[in-house]
């Protein structure tokens, strides 16, 4: 096959897809995990300050540094495994820990995170958790750790995959600050495979949290967008009535629907990135194959309840929203087009008085051309008469004679002249219009 040159993408897409595998944990033992975003802009935030940030960890354990550039990073720390991932807007530190502590859930676990690297961290903690990977033991001793650990009331558990582990947790905030996950896994699953479970329980987790930052938003604007509904209503009412304030109905309008462009533009991206997150969440969920434990609730039971009313509510809210924009715009161009229709009347009636005055002018200036005709030719009279008079005696007539004879002659050459002047006037402002 004669040579063909690559997409210069194609290896950097092909390398995509196998850029963030699964970390291999053998039971016992413990993960913690650290979210971490900007409170503003995080997509858009200066993305080489997270990097910065895992190398200044990394120097703390002499570990090696992660290519320029890096999205992704595994390697060792002291005697811990790390996996760092940046996404679109946050990042997240893993940490895997052998055997199970002294203690289940040691908040001194997180002790590998240095207090003063925390806080010179580029951004706030969206989640943090603690995972416990056990091997299996006997359902009673799992239902007796699972009272010792998390809130019954709350608790959600299931057999997934195939019954090959149980997975437990009560999306609670413990005392220490960190959420919980039990994992209990049969000898016989691979590394691989109990990997995935704790990298499936840890995006759950994270990506609940940040759907729910959409839920925190929708109920921040709720009040100004029943505000802004209100008002929207009560200028289509003043609309209806047509009481001739359509001009100030119009600004009022036009403020309104502005605000909700603008409204609508500030919360578009948490708005769609809380369906985007939720999705996530369904799917991670779905891929465990879920069995029910002894009549407890499941993960996507728990969700059921608790999780997806939130996010109905982020949904109904940019369904609002988007509705609202497109009746401010629809009522914004009716209400225009009747103020346009208004004007454009005032402008039929402004011509028609225009017009009553110009046929006004036109008569005057007929009334006036005829004066002008009497007076010329009066004058003109006049001067033919003193003209003329030397000659009436010679042919026998009087001057009254010679002053008759001469009206009708000099009335009509003075009405051609000033018809004629008129004519030419006339044409050279025709002429002259479309110049201007």
């Amino acid at each position: 096959m004669p040579p063909i040159q690559d997409h210069p993408l194609r290896f950097k897409l092909a390398n995509e897809l196998h850029a963030r595998p699964f970390p291999s944990l053998s039971a016992p033992c413990r993960a913690i995990y650290l979210a971490i975003k900007q409170p503003k802009d995080a997509a858009s935030r200066d993305r080489s300050q997270d990097l910065f940030h895992l190398v200044a960890l990394l120097d703390r354990y002499g570990a090696a540094h992660p290519q320029p550039g890096a999205t992704h990073y595994s390697g060792q720390i002291g005697q811990h495994m790390l996996k760092w991932e940046q996404h679109t807007e946050f990042v997240t530190y893993t940490v895997f820990l052998s055997g199970l502590g002294e203690k289940p859930f040691d908040p001194s676990d997180f002790d590998v995170f240095p207090s003063d690297w925390l806080m010179d961290a580029p951004g706030v903690r969206v989640t943090s958790a603690m995972l416990r990977i056990a091997s299996r033991v006997p359902d009673k001793d799992i239902d007796k750790h699972l009272s010792d650990w998390f809130v019954p009331e709350s608790l959600a558990v299931s057999r997934v995959l195939d019954d090959d582990a149980v997975v437990a947790g009560d999306f609670r905030i413990d005392p220490t600050g960190h959420q919980r996950f039990a994992v209990f896994v049969r000898d016989s699953v691979g590394e691989r495979r109990a990997g995935r479970i704790a990298q499936r329980l840890c995006e759950i987790e994270t990506y609940k949290a940040m759907s729910m930052l959409g839920f925190t938003r929708v109920r921040d604007i709720g009040p100004r967008l029943a505000e802004m509904d209100g008002e929207l209503m009560r200028l289509m009412e003043l609309m209806a009535n047509d009481d001739g304030q359509e001009e100030a109905t119009l600004r009022a309008l036009l403020q309104v629907s502005t605000e909700l462009e603008s409204l609508s533009a500030r919360t578009s991206f948490r708005m769609g990135a809380s369906g985007a997150y939720e999705a996530i969440v369904h799917q991670r969920i779905k891929v465990l194959r879920e069995e029910r434990y002894k009549g407890r609730q499941t993960f996507a039971e728990f969700m059921m309840r608790r999780y997806d009313p939130a996010m109905r509510t982020v949904k109904s809210a940019g369904v609002r929203l988007e509705s609202m924009v497109q009746r401010a715009t629809r009522a914004a161009d009716l209400l225009r087009t009747q103020v346009e229709v208004g004007r454009s009347a005032q402008n039929q009636q402004l011509l028609h008085s225009m017009n009553q005055r110009a046929e006004l002018q036109l008569r005057l200036q007929e009334t006036v051309e005829g004066l002008s005709v009497v007076a010329i030719s009066y004058y003109a009279v006049s001067l033919a008469g003193y003209l003329m008079y030397p000659l009436a005696g010679a042919v026998g007539l009087s001057k009254g004679m010679m002053t008759a004879l001469l009206v009708l002659p000099v009335v009509g050459l003075v009405w051609w002249m000033i018809r004629r002047i008129k004519h030419k006037v006339d044409a050279g402002g025709d002429q002259s219009g479309p110049d201007m």
